[in-house]
């Protein structure tokens, strides 16, 4: 068997506001949880795991390779919403995308202030 991934748990500050969230960015269907999970499914079973760890939450980095479409209207509700945005990691960029990897890209933090990235093109 292949080697894939499964699954990740993210810290959050409120596991169902950071679960809705993603739900809604990305448009995913709404997953079984259990136990101390707000679950997503993204695509290939791979779920993220949304609890509340009982500790101060560590920033962490998230990329997320989308379509254009889906790029386009996920982008618009980030902007609609007014989530501070920027093109480049360093945050030097704010409230553009970028052009790289023969795509188009976008940083952003979730509700837990993780560091997110949405790309259309992956690196390699």
């Amino acid at each position: 068997m292949p080697v894939t991934f499964n699954h990740t748990i993210i810290a959050a500050r409120d596991r169902h506001e950071s679960a809705r969230f993603f739900r809604e960015l990305f448009e995913l269907d709404e997953a079984p949880s259990w136990g101390l999970f707000t679950n997503v499914q993204l695509d290939e079973g791979v779920l993220l795991q949304f609890a509340e760890p009982p500790v101060e939450i560590q920033m962490q980095h998230y990329a997320f390779l989308v379509d254009d479409e889906l790029f386009d209207r996920a982008y618009r509700r980030i902007d609609d919403a007014g989530i501070e945005h920027w093109a480049d990691p360093r945050m030097t960029r704010p409230g553009e995308i970028n052009n790289e990897h023969g795509g188009r890209g976008v940083y952003f933090k979730d509700p837990a202030g993780h560091f997110i990235e949405m790309i259309t093109r992956p690196y390699l």
